[in-house]
This record gives structure tokens, C-alpha cells and sequence, in this order.
């Protein structure tokens, strides 16, 4: 098999020349280059990214971990990332996953070689952290964070459980339910966190307010949605730990018949893409600046690999954004 010694002998050039004529041509005389890719031409060498990113001792190679594509906010996320980090240069391992497939994609990615890593997928206890730690790689998370409280871009989500919240209140609806995911997963604790202390706040005691728990899959929702039908008293207002599981909501309700807001008032937290399309125009609570949060995560991740920032510690504010699906109180 032809290597890049044999390359470099055949051109009369140092090795280090093909490897930058591959790599960095624009910083190599115009003469060297043609003769480098005459050598390649006709020796039929066939460049080894692996052979290459040793030399270079790196890669080029970024890993995403995100959460399934039947979220609307994994959609955004995905394809901010994936934009940003071709247009940097560099290729993108994505893996998609849920809770129930996490030990896989952890033990695939921890065997492959990447500059840097970006996840949406870390548990508030997950050893993963621990690991990524001892590899010595540049890793950031996103929309959640770790016990250890390090590496991480995330909005308010305390805060935006409570604006939430607050604005329903603020409609006079006070038979309300919670609808949020599990408990494991630092997003969803913190805007439940967040849901209670607006019904303090409000004189509301917490245990006579119906909250679901759910994995956020479409059969569990719709499940869901079925014992809140059944509930003695049916709430005037549901509030959904994300945007995903109140669009999921919004359809429910027109499938059985039900109109938001006159019969549910309905807001989601995120505020993804499609939550602004005028067919849905869903109430929700998302990033201040309006910016796309996995966007502000990859832009941090290679400020660390470029050695601009150490340890990412980022919270980002949050506001309510009023549309469509939420309206006062009929009485």
C-alpha cells in the first residue's frame, strides 16, 4: 500500500510537505502543491484521515449526543450544531438517542477518537461526566447539567418553570396540572422546581395540583391525557415541561374535539421553531436573546478547544413569549 513517505520520496519533498500541501495547501508554494498532488496522481495514494489526524493530533471530528428527533428542540439543536461545526471545518458524529439506548452510544463514542464532544443526554448523576473527565477531551453539555455543575450551557430553567406558571395564574386559572419528564434529568427537575414555587408564591398548595411524570414519548403523553380527562375536576390550564409535550398536548386536544384556549389553556417551555408557526402559535418561555441554544453550546465548546475558556458555567435568561394558546379565564 502507498504511503505518504512513498509520496513524498516520489515528489522529492519532506513528508511534512504532503501533509501540509493535504491539509493546509493555501500555506504551500503553488509549484510544491502540484507537484505533491503529480506524486499523488500517479502513485494512486489514497490519503488516511486516521494517519493524518495522528500527525496532526487531532481528528477534525466533533460528536454530538442528542435526544430523539421527535422533539422539535433536538431538530433546532441538531442542525445549529451540524451548520456550525461544517462551517468551522470540521465532520460531525451524531447520535441520537433516549434514555433507554444511552449505554450504547456512551460506549460507542467513549471508543472513538473526536477533537471535542457536545451532549444533550447527561443524567444530573451520570458517571459518563466522570469519564469524559479522565478522557481529557474538550465536552460541553447542553439544555442539561451534571451534579458537578461544570461543562454546561443551559437556560434558567427554575425561572422558566415559574414564568410559566406565573402567566397562567396570571389568567385566573388556578385548577391547573403539570405535565414534565423524569426527575433524573437536571431540565426537567428544575422547571418542575420552578412550577411549585410560582403556586407558593400564589397561596396554591402544591399537593392539591395534579403533575404527571412521563418519558415524553407519544403513548405515554397521550396516556397521560387520558387520566386528566378522567380527573373529578378537569383543569382549565395544563402546563408542559417542554414545548415537544405541549404540541403533543395541542393535537390530543384537537383529536378529541376540545378547543385551546377556550377548553385548555396550553404553554410549553422552549420555545422551538415550530412553536412560532402560525397554525400552532404556541405560548411558551424560551431563551431571552432568542438565540438557538445548542448555537450558543458548540460556539462555547471550540472557544475551550481553542483554548479561549476553561470551564463553561452558562445560564442563560429567559422570557414568556404570548401567542395563541393561553387567554383569561372564562368564568
Amino acid at each position: 500500500m502507498v504511503s505518504s513517505k512513498d509520496v513524498a520520496k516520489y515528489a522529492g519533498v519532506s513528508q511534512t510537505t504532503v501533509s501540509r500541501v493535504l491539509n493546509t495547501p493555501e500555506l504551500v508554494k503553488p509549484k510544491t502543491v502540484e507537484k505533491v498532488m503529480r506524486a499523488i496522481e500517479d502513485l494512486n495514494y489514497i490519503p488516511n484521515d486516521i494517519a493524518r489526524s495522528l500527525v496532526q493530533k487531532k481528528t477534525g471530528i466533533i460528536t454530538l449526543i442528542s435526544g430523539p428527533l421527535h422533539n422539535p428542540f433536538f431538530v433546532d439543536t441538531t442542525t445549529a450544531i451540524v451548520n456550525y461545526v461544517t462551517a468551522r471545518g470540521y465532520k460531525v458524529n451524531v447520535y441520537f438517542g433516549t434514555e433507554d439506548d444511552l449505554d450504547s452510544i456512551y460506549n460507542s463514542v467513549l471508543e472513538t477518537r473526536a477533537d471535542a464532544i457536545i451532549l444533550s443526554s447527561m443524567l444530573y448523576e451520570d458517571d459518563l461526566f466522570f469519564k469524559l473527565e479522565k478522557l481529557g477531551v474538550p465536552f460541553i453539555m447542553y439544555n442539561r447539567k451534571h451534579r458537578e455543575n461544570r461543562y454546561f450551557v443551559e437556560i434558567d430553567n427554575v425561572e422558566a418553570g415559574y414564568i410559566a406558571t406565573n402567566h397562567i395564574l396570571s389568567l385566573d386559572h388556578r385548577n391547573i396540572c403539570w405535565i414534565g419528564g423524569p426527575h433524573e434529568i437536571s431540565t426537567f427537575f428544575e422547571r418542575y422546581n420552578g412550577f411549585k414555587n410560582a403556586l407558593k408564591d400564589s397561596g396554591i398548595d402544591v399537593n392539591t395540583v395534579s403533575a404527571f411524570f412521563t418519558n415524553t414519548k407519544k403513548d405515554d403523553i397521550e396516556r397521560i391525557f387520558e387520566e386528566i380527562l378522567k380527573l373529578p375536576t378537569r383543569p382549565t390550564a395544563i402546563c408542559a415541561a417542554t414545548d415537544a409535550i405541549a404540541i403533543e398536548i395541542l393535537n390530543l386536544c384537537l383529536e378529541r374535539g376540545f378547543h385551546v384556549p377556550q377548553d385548555f389553556n396550553v404553554i410549553g417551555i422552549d420555545n422551538v421553531e415550530l412553536s412560532k408557526h402560525y397554525s400552532i402559535a404556541l405560548t411558551t418561555v424560551g431563551l431571552e436573546s432568542e438565540k438557538n441554544l445548542g448555537f450558543i453550546a458548540i460556539e462555547k465548546l471550540f472557544e475551550v478547544m481553542e483554548k479561549k475558556s476553561a470551564c463553561i458555567q452558562q445560564t442563560e435568561s429567559v422570557k414568556l413569549f404570548p401567542r395563541n394558546t393561553t387567554s383569561k379565564k372564562i368564568n
